[in-house]
């Protein structure tokens, strides 16, 4: 059958979606009172986001890919190893250091010089950061940069 992994992925995704939906619902009202945008905003917008992807996944699969392996396995297995250790140190380094430290690691091992990587790292980190802290007054952990 015909795209049988992107319906399988698709399904897994969808599940995910409707999951990751439900819980942003379930956020307290903040302090004060609703505002439009709250804390459920953001995930719910990615969830929307997720379901359509899915759905579209399991109505039109593309067919069956080759697998691929060798190096391009090993540099897969080395992001998703990076994305692990970042969630895990999101609380202690803090939002800006530990997503530029991922990011920059991405980016050098997608071909970009170590320099530019971090430096790209750095900037989208903190572009990021101003964003959700200060425009949409959603905090994201400061880490080590924490002034008390």
């Amino acid at each position: 059958m015909s795209g049988l992994s992107d319906r399988i992925l698709g399904l897994g995704l969808l599940v995910l979606a409707v999951a990751y939906g439900w819980v942003a619902q379930q956020w307290p009202e903040p302090f004060g009172g609703s505002e439009g945008v709250g804390p459920e905003t953001f995930p719910t917008i990615l969830s929307v986001v997720l379901v359509i992807g899915s759905l579209y996944l399991m109505v039109k699969p593309d067919p069956e890919a080759q697998w691929p392996w060798g190096k391009t396995t090993i540099e897969l297995l080395v992001a998703v190893v990076v994305l692990v250790i970042y969630t895990f140190l999101m609380e202690p380094l803090g939002f800006v250091i530990s997503t530029t430290l991922a990011v920059g690691t991405l980016s050098w091992r997608m071909g970009a010089p170590p320099r530019k990587a971090f430096i790209t790292g750095l900037l989208s980190a903190v572009v990021v950061f101003v964003l959700f802290n200060y425009g949409l007054s959603l905090s994201l952990p400061a880490g080590l940069l924490e002034i008390n």
